[in-house]
C-alpha cells in the first residue's frame, strides 16, 4: 500500500502556483488589489488580499478615532467570494484549466467592517453537469491582530466543460 497524500497535496500546490501566475499575469484587477493565492484543496480554495489604502471607503476619520483605519470596501469581500468560489468549482473538474467559468448569480451577506488583510475560504457544495455552487466565508484581521468573519456569501456558476469530464 502506498501513501498518495504527498503526491495530492504536491498536484494541489502545482495548481496553487499556476493559479498565481495567471492571476498576475492576466488579471490586471485581481493582481492590482494584491490577490494571492494561498491554498488549493479539493473542493476548496483559501486566496487573501492584503490591506491597503487605496481599497478602502476614505473618510475624514473624527478627531477622537485619528488612530483607526478605514473599512476595506465591500465590493473586495465580493471580488473575494466570487473569486474563490469559481476558483473553487476547477478542483472538481477533471479538466480544470481548459474549462471555463462564469457567474450566474451571488449573494454576500455583510456582518461587520474589515479594517485589515482579507482571507477567503471557498467550499464547493455541489458541481453538476453545467451548474456549480460554492460557499466561502471573507474573515478579516483587525488592527489588534484579531480574526473575524466579515462576510459570508454563496456563488453559482455556470460550468463550460472542456474534454471528458
Amino acid at each position: 500500500m502506498t501513501d498518495d497524500t504527498a503526491g495530492a497535496t504536491s498536484d494541489y500546490d502545482a495548481i496553487a502556483q499556476f493559479l498565481q501566475q495567471y492571476i498576475d499575469d492576466h488579471q490586471d484587477f485581481l493582481s492590482w488589489i494584491g490577490t494571492s493565492v494561498d491554498s488549493v484543496g479539493p473542493g476548496s480554495m483559501t486566496i487573501s488580499i492584503p490591506y491597503d489604502q487605496k481599497l478602502t471607503n476614505v473618510r475624514p476619520a473624527p478627531a477622537t478615532d485619528s488612530d483607526q483605519r478605514p473599512d476595506i470596501h465591500g465590493g473586495i469581500a465580493a471580488t473575494l467570494i466570487d473569486t474563490a468560489g469559481g476558483l473553487a468549482l476547477r478542483t472538481e473538474l477533471e479538466q480544470p484549466v481548459e474549462s471555463s467559468i462564469a457567474t450566474i448569480n451571488l449573494n454576500v451577506n455583510y456582518l461587520r467592517p474589515a479594517t485589515g488583510d482579507l482571507t477567503a475560504t471557498a467550499n464547493v457544495v455541489r458541481v453538476g453537469g453545467t451548474v456549480g455552487v460554492s460557499e466561502v466565508t471573507v474573515e478579516s484581521t483587525t488592527p489588534d491582530g484579531e480574526t473575524r468573519e466579515v462576510a459570508t456569501g454563496q456563488g453559482s456558476y455556470r460550468v463550460f466543460r472542456q474534454g471528458s469530464d
